[in-house]
């Protein structure tokens, strides 16, 4: 098969389209034919992709931990799913990604893919949804009726939070370009804050929760408009690396969660949740993505992978 794989040491312009020996599922794995994968650039320099998960150094791994696909074959005791049906998830992000005509993953990281999508659709969904539910229902505790400011509303966990918190019935304030003004309001932002133009603390008060996407400057800044009692949620801190112990506490990595998958899955297929993709990339232009040489349309959503190169 072909793969994509980065270099050792990896840099986000080392990736290499190579043959590849097709992965076998083992006892308890699926064997997945790849239609689709999430590019996410900056995966290059992420510690899973340098390390395995007991330290030791990893070399050449493949990229794009979601995906949509068909089950191509089932391992030993795999149950749930059936070869030639049509599933969308997410890997470990120590197991070897999806840019490649096969994969391998677990049935407890996938869900059939929701009828009403492409397998591109489908592709940008997993990790920017998980990501989005995780921090905004399972830690931040979202309650309908909270004021929620999301930090990053166009960006591919951006455009998921906002959609998601709106259907909790919050009160969505986001921060974006300018640009991006009537298309997150169609996503459900009733406040849009130009952070280019406008300092969010000047308009954003009494704040229940805080979602995080970007880091740096706006995370230390956005301590001050939480109410007592406010939430603040961070996926932009590395919790090895901030300072803050604030920062660490509210840094969380999104992990594969099927029972979330399946909701997502009712909610894309009502049509009550949007995905978002911005570009679509074919399979040969993999390292030109991963590079940074493909520029994202309009700065909306995922940037997805065609990997069955039709």
């Amino acid at each position: 098969m072909k793969a994509l794989r980065f270099g050792s040491p990896p840099t986000t312009r080392a990736a290499l389209v190579q043959d590849a020996t097709e992965p076998q599922a083992g006892p308890g794995e699926i064997l997945v034919q790849v239609h689709a994968a999430g590019i996410t650039p900056t995966e290059a320099l992420w510690y899973p992709s340098t390390h395995t998960k007991a330290g030791a150094p990893r070399l050449n791994a493949i990229p794009g931990h979601e995906f949509s696909g068909v089950v191509a074959a089932l391992g030993a005791g795999a149950a749930g799913f059936s070869v030639g049906q049509e599933v969308f998830g997410m890997n470990d992000w120590f197991a070897e990604g999806a840019s490649a005509e096969f994969c391998v993953t677990k049935p407890e990281w996938i869900a059939p893919k929701p009828a009403r999508l492409t397998h591109i659709e489908a592709a940008s969904v997993p990790i920017g949804a998980l990501t989005a539910w995780q921090g905004l229902y399972d830690i931040a505790k979202l309650k309908s009726g909270d004021r929620a400011l999301i930090h990053g509303g166009s960006g591919s966990v951006g455009v998921f939070a906002i959609q998601l918190a709106r259907r909790a019935g919050a009160c969505v304030l986001t921060t974006a370009s300018a640009r991006n003004k009537v298309f997150l309001a169609q996503l459900g932002a009733e406040f849009f804050i130009d952070y280019k133009a406008e300092r969010f603390e000047d308009l954003a008060k009494d704040i229940d929760v805080v979602f995080d996407g970007v880091g740096g400057e706006i995370l230390k800044r956005s301590w001050s408009v939480l109410n007592t009692g406010g939430r603040l949620v961070t996926i932009a801190a590395d919790h090895n690396g901030a300072a803050d112990a604030r920062a660490k506490q509210a840094f969380f990595i999104v992990e594969p969660k099927q029972a979330q998958l399946m909701e997502l899955a009712k909610m894309l297929d009502s049509g009550a949740l949007k995905p978002v993709v911005d570009a679509e990339i074919p399979f040969d232009h993999a390292p030109e993505a991963y590079a940074g040489a493909f520029k994202a349309n309009l700065g909306r959503g995922k940037m997805v992978l065609r990997v069955d190169r039709r």
